[in-house]
């Protein structure tokens, strides 16, 4: 006999191990009735329910053709990246890893962030030249592109 067994928890009260007994039973008189009874105990882990939003205040930049790029700084904008915990189980340890800036033409900077500002979290900036390693941006054509 083959079965699934399939539990459902209770968002209010967490457990870290399931503990089942199952038992069969025949009318039939049996020799060794005390190999029909199995104990299992297994480990629970709740599945996370997370979800990542990112809003920015600038949805249009030019970049300029290339070799007429300036040292100055772009315009600034703002992104906001949200991490929500949909679910009723609490997470522990979350690490969101943000891969920024990016290199252009000639080694220049395409974006840099300038602050972090963070709620209910502990972010750490880490400049490129402290082991965040930078990938340049490979220059594309786009004059044959339509819009």
């Amino acid at each position: 006999v083959s079965f699934t067994l399939e539990l459902e928890f209770s968002c209010s009260v967490l457990l870290d191990r399931a503990e089942v007994t199952l038992q069969a039973t025949s009318d039939s008189t049996e020799a060794t009735p005390q190999d029909n009874v199995v104990k299992l105990s297994v480990p629970i882990r709740y599945e996370p329910n997370l979800f990542l939003s990112s809003n920015t205040n600038l949805h249009r930049y030019e970049v300029q053709p290339l070799g007429t790029y300036t040292h100055s700084s772009g315009p600034e904008f703002t992104t906001t990246v949200k991490v929500q915990n949909l679910g009723c189980y609490p997470i522990q340890n979350v690490t969101l890893h943000m891969a920024l800036p990016a290199l252009g033409h000639h080694q220049a900077t395409i974006l840099s962030v300038s602050h972090v500002l963070a709620e209910n979290a502990t972010c750490v900036l880490q400049p490129p030249d402290e082991g965040t390693q930078v990938v340049p941006v490979p220059p594309e054509d786009l004059l044959h592109m339509d819009r």
